[in-house]
């Protein structure tokens, strides 16, 4: 049976289901921030370059090993 599974947490998860938050992205090309939202094309808006790097969270992360 299928308990509702996924990953847990990210950003899609608990209290932010009616709105989707735009990711930061950084062209590799020109440098510019963009944000970019889910279902859309990953194209720099100002120079129209498709290479993208995700900016980096300034959340910090914490994992537990076992």
């Amino acid at each position: 049976m299928n308990s509702g599974g996924g990953a847990s947490g990210g950003q899609y998860s608990g209290a932010g289901l009616g709105r989707i938050q735009p990711i930061q992205y950084i062209c590799a090309d020109c440098a510019a921030t963009n944000e970019i939202k889910p279902r859309e094309p990953i194209r720099c808006k100002d120079c129209g370059h498709r290479i993208m790097y995700k900016k980096r969270t300034k959340q910090m992360l914490h994992f537990l090993a076992r």
